[in-house]
């Protein structure tokens, strides 16, 4: 019996598969042959049939079959299953012998080749007699065959060679070796594999024909081991539904035999295997709830059948295996696709596996507790002549042996006693860690925190039991975090107690000393005795002396620590440890908090720091020290007071750092903040217990102080509404107490004024002045005194760069000028003096701008007797809007002011601007200019009729020029060009400096014209009176153009002239045409209507036409002949 006696067999646990045996193949010296295996074997995919496959020499002796029995009726068994049969039939009896033999149909010497191969055949044949296996031939041939019919030789000889070797024509196949080998070989598979499942077929029905032979009283255990064999041959068949349905009633077959403590154990085995292979073909279904239900029936039977008393810890071992495996199971399935929860995963039955292997190590170590003089029996009980047991779970000694009385009670008791030697020299410890470290991943996997910390704290303890101080330190301290942050200080006090004895066993000086610290505090729970002993043996290593033993620790690792410790006394190395605080809760507690969160520089800084003891006795420290971001400090922070070594657990408190338990001991502090610190941060707090001759602790709080329990105790102080006990007026509560472990140096108070002066809001582009104010009210003179002025940062980075600030107003400034002068100098101001400086602002865009003026000085002040130089600032801020000073409306007309969408080449047409002022100040249009672009040309001159307008809030400034447009090639459009506006604020001041604004001109689309009529005619007429009209046709084309012209009458005038006519006019040229209109009637009257039709160009309307002549006329009435005695006088 081994310690491995509790795991399953492989057979048991592997996946049962046909077994097949090929001869005939020379893997070894033949090419051919080995390509031939290689495909049967090699990278077999899941697809492929299952099946094992091995090859055998053709002689090979197989298992002898035994002779079958006729008759059960005196036959009595020995035993359920016998150890060996699973793998007789997985790996030793084949289903299936496959005869591998090279010939070719066209072979010339077939008779001979034939002849050895039926003898080949009949060998195979001999070593297999009594069983039922099947024999196939598999010819190896060069050439790939015809298809079946097409060769006559080949069908002749291979039903010839079937007769020769008495073999079915199914059981004949021929493999060419050709490319296509793979392909061949998988066809061969199949056909084996329906060969293999025949011969399964039949042996399920043999041994089901056993049953009828069989009677309940005396073949109990028969019945259990066929339908276990039924259920497996359903295995190797592959029919995993009717293997499922035999196992489960093997299962319930096996509980109704009749148990005794001496068969106790066979049945046990018997019911793991059986319930395995159910869990195991439940969970391959996809049927998991199946899988566990069974497996917690298969536990509610077996729980309560542990045997023999005296081996107890065997069944405490078997229940640990069964929930392993059902683990290992649970894990293999989630691995294939199986989705677990929280509630039901691994873990659960790997934390049971544990639990039964800490049962078994407790039963072990109280059953197999014999004294050393006890020797291990001779001759062994234990061995058999095999060495392996003929049934599963029978007794060595008394193997076959049914009977439940005891023939022989001497051999009963050394079987027992050598079975309790062999468990004690079991390492059970290292058994319960693999299961829990088994549990904990699962754990982790599925999100359960608690449950991996519950059994990370097992794993340690094992770990301490099993001598292996450093990896239950390592797993202790990760846990000990969890504990701590959540508050379970009982579990806490309990793992810094394993703690605690793992480190004094290692002689761990500086985790000696912080798990003393964290048990002597106020989260530990216990008693009052037992922490004056820890704070004893803290105090003796600070006094470099060798602590007492911690209790209930193994007495040769306590007297190996010993030694270790004395060598820790001798040997002079490093005695200062440094201990991080916050990661833990020792037995000082620490808060430290400035008064103020802030402090100007010319004030001094105060702070104070409060410890408290939780410690049973008071304990005196020799030094505090602070330390801050700046070192600086650190030296005037500092409270030292020196001792004797035995002095260190005095029980006065008269002393400055000795702590009395429970109350708290406040420290104050008083320095001068240097003028260029701009902010103050206590960065640690340091308090020494010990001295430098013995061993020193410094406990080192980052920050204000606290540690791993503050902020908890904090939120339920914050919460509770306990009334909290008045006590005297030099003592605090300590729960009232916050930290404050930063505050600000700011600069001094400045004692000046700062104005701003300034006539919002600002225009677009212009240099808007903004006066700044400054006065000083110091008692002494203001130094070096610097103005920072202009955009203020952090807005838009656009702002930015539209945005150009100047001291000179005189000049525009360009893009090159910054948004914020910094630190211009100004000079000392005197007490009372004031100071203006004007700044010049230009705003490129719209919107509202943030401006800073900060004034910064130097000035001289007494802070503690200390004279010190300060730096003092004031910022002003203004929000400044900034709008366009006006809107410009450009629009083309024609000479008619008809509006135009667009112009005609050659012909003359106006542009008018319209300058709107929307500005809330007086705006001077200095001048303005016309600059066209090279596709334009002015008809007149171009002159400004603005110039030095003053324009008021919503007043408009308009002018009108008149250009042409040359014929130009462009369709989409031709540039204009710009129209310049020069203005400025109307202000008294004269320097204020001219803006121009740039207004670039929208494009025009130009269309050529063929024909092109203006009219020459007065501006009014009279009635009765001839008014001349002369109409100018220009050709505008390249072509000839024929032209007919009409004149439509009209009632208001008569005329004379061509009413009709038709006329050429070539090219560039124009004809003249005179008319004489005689008006008729007086007003605004429809002149004769002009048509021109042009033959070349029918599109040429006579709508277009009127664009360009005058439509109607204002005709004056006749006036009266003056009288002449009037006229003389």
């Amino acid at each position: 019996m081994t310690p491995t006696q509790w795991d399953f067999p492989v057979e048991l646990c592997c996946r049962p598969m046909a077994f097949v045996t090929l001869t005939g193949l020379d893997v070894v010296y033949n090419a051919v042959h080995r390509a031939v295996w290689d495909a049967f074997c090699a990278n077999r995919r899941a697809d492929r049939v299952p099946i094992s496959f091995k090859v055998l020499p053709g002689d090979h002796e197989y298992p002898k079959c035994r002779t079958k029995r006729t008759s059960y009726e005196w036959y009595i068994p020995k035993g359920i299953l016998k150890t060996g049969w699973m793998n007789k039939h997985l790996n030793l009896v084949p289903a299936l012998v496959v005869v591998f033999y090279e010939l070719d149909w066209d072979e010339p010497q077939w008779k001979e080749k034939q002849s050895e191969c039926a003898t080949r055949v009949e060998i195979v044949r001999q070593s297999l007699q009594g069983r039922n296996t099947k024999v196939a031939v598999v010819l190896i041939q060069k050439k790939t065959p015809l298809p079946p019919g097409e060769d006559v030789i080949a069908s002749e000889r291979a039903a010839a060679l079937c007769n020769a070797c008495d073999l079915s024509g199914k059981s004949l196949f021929v493999l060419p070796h050709t490319d296509h080998l793979v392909g061949y070989i998988i066809r061969l598979e199949n056909a084996f594999y329906e060969h293999a499942q025949t011969y399964y077929y039949t042996e399920i029905r043999r041994v089901k024909s056993h049953k009828e032979f069989l009677n309940k009283t005396t073949h109990q255990l028969l019945f259990v081991r066929h339908q276990f064999k039924i259920a497996f041959f359903s295995e190797l068949k592959q029919d995993t539904q009717n293997a499922l349905k035999n196992y489960r009633t093997a299962y319930n077959l096996v509980h109704e035999l009749r148990a005794h403590e001496t068969n106790m154990l066979e049945i046990k085995t018997m019911a793991g295997f059986i319930n395995y292979k159910i869990c195991r073909l439940c969970f391959q279904h996809n049927t998991p709830l199946d899988a566990i239900a069974q497996f917690r029936k298969h536990i509610d039977l077996c729980k309560k059948k542990i045997g023999s008393a005296e081996l107890a810890f065997e069944h405490a071992a078997w229940m640990s295996k069964q929930f392993q495996a059902f683990g290992d199971l649970f894990d293999e399935a989630i691995k294939l696709g199986l989705t677990a929860i929280q509630t039901q995963n691994p873990g659960f039955y790997y934390q049971q596996a544990a639990y039964y292997a800490q049962e078994r190590k407790q039963l072990a170590s109280m059953l197999c507790n014999h004294d050393s003089s006890v020797v291990y029996p001779n001759p062994d009980p234990l061995e058999t002549q095999t060495g392996v047991l003929d049934f599963y779970g029978q007794r060595p000694w008394r193997q076959g042996i049914l009977s439940f009385d005891l023939s022989d009670p001497e051999k009963e008791k050394m079987g027992i006693l050598s079975l309790q030697l062999k468990e004690k020299n079991v390492l059970h410890s290292e058994l319960i860690i693999t299961l829990l470290s088994n549990a904990v991943a699962q754990f982790k996997k599925y999100k359960c925190p608690r449950m991996k910390s519950h059994l990370m704290v097992q794993m340690g303890e094992e770990y301490y039991y099993a001598k292996d101080y450093a990896k239950a330190l390592k797993l202790l301290d990760y846990v000990m975090c969890e504990y701590r942050s959540e508050g379970w200080w009982t579990l806490l006090t309990s793992i810094l107690t394993t703690a605690l004895k793992c480190s004094y066993l290692m002689a761990q000086l500086k985790d000696y000393i912080t798990y003393s610290l964290e048990l002597l505090g106020r989260a530990s729970t216990l008693k009052e005795d037992q922490k004056s002993r820890i704070e004893k043996n803290l105090i003796k290593v600070l006094m470099n002396e060798s602590p007492d033993p911690e209790p209930d620790c193994d007495a040769a690792a306590v007297k190996a620590s010993q030694k270790l410790w004395a060598d820790r006394v001798s040997l002079a190395g490093s005695n200062v440890f440094t201990i991080e605080v916050q990661d833990f809760i020792p037995f000082v507690q620490c808060k430290a908090k400035f008064l103020a969160p802030s402090f100007h520089v010319d004030v001094p800084v105060q702070f104070d720091v409060y410890l408290r003891a939780d410690c049973p006795h008071p304990i005196r420290f020799s030094k505090l020290c602070i330390s801050f971001n700046n070192q600086d400090y650190n030296q005037y922070c500092v409270v030292e007071e020196a001792y004797q070594k035995s002095d260190i657990l005095e029980q006065s408190s008269q002393g400055t750092m000795c702590l009395v338990p429970g109350k708290t001991r406040k420290f104050t502090f008083k320095f001068v903040a240097k003028t260029e610190d701009v902010g103050k941060k206590i960065t640690s707090v340091d308090l020494i217990l010990g001295s430098e001759s013995g061993r020193c602790v410094i406990l080192n709080w980052r920050g204000g102080g606290g540690d791993a329990a503050s902020s908890q105790e904090a939120l339920q102080a914050a919460r509770s509404f306990r009334r909290r006990p008045k006590l005297p007026d030099n003592e605090v509560h300590w729960d009232s107490l916050t930290i404050q472990a930063s505050t600000m140096i700011i600069s001094r108070v400045p004692n000046i004024s700062v104005q701003l002066r300034h006539e919002p809001p600002a225009l677009t582009n212009e240099m808007y002045c903004l006066i700044v104010t400054v006065q000083s009210h110091e008692e002494t003179v203001a130094k070096d005194v610097k103005l920072t002025a202009g955009l203020k940062p952090g807005q838009d980075a656009n702002l930015t760069q539209k945005t150009q600030v100047t001291l000179h107003g005189t000049d525009a400034c360009d893009d090159s000028f910054p948004a914020l002068l910094p630190d211009i100098p100004v000079g000392d101001l005197q007490p009372g003096e004031k100071l203006e400086k004007p700044i010049y602002i230009r705003c490129g865009t719209v919107g509202a701008r943030m401006f800073l003026v900060y004034v910064s000085y130097l000035i001289n002040t007494v802070v503690e007797g200390k004279e010190i130089l300060c730096k003092c600032h004031r910022d002003e801020t203004v929000t400044i809007e900034t709008v366009f000073p006006f809107d410009v409306a450009v629009k083309f007309v024609s000479t008619k002011l008809e509006h135009l969408d667009r112009v005609f080449a050659d012909i003359p047409f106006l542009l008018m601007t319209d300058i709107l002022s929307a500005s809330p100040w007086p705006l001077t249009i200095v001048s303005s200019q016309l600059q066209l672009s090279a596709s334009m040309t002015p008809v007149d001159q171009l002159e400004s009729y603005v110039e030095n307008v003053v324009l008021q809030t919503g007043e408009s400034a308009s002018e009108c020029f008149c250009l042409r447009c040359p014929p130009v090639t462009n369709a989409s459009g031709v540039p204009t060009g710009c129209y310049i506006i020069s203005w400025k604020r109307s202000s008294p001041v004269e320097s204020v400096p001219v803006v121009n604004t740039v207004i670039t001109l929208p494009h025009v689309i130009v269309e050529s014209i063929p024909l092109h009529v203006n009219a020459d005619l007065p501006s009014f007429g009279r009635v009765r009176e001839s008014l001349p009209v002369r109409y100018h046709l220009q050709n505008k084309t390249n072509l000839v153009q024929d032209v007919e012209v009409s004149v439509e009458p009209s009632d208001a005038f008569m005329f004379s002239g061509l009413k009709q006519i038709r006329l050429r006019i070539l090219p560039g040229t124009q004809q003249e045409m005179l008319y004489n209109f005689y008006p008729l009637m007086a007003g605004y009257q429809q002149l004769p209507c002009l048509h021109v039709n042009l033959l070349r160009f029918p599109n040429f309307t006579n709508q277009l036409l009127r664009r360009f002549i005058p439509t109607h006329i204002f005709v004056k009435p006749q006036g009266r002949q003056a009288d002449n005695s009037i006229a003389a006088a």
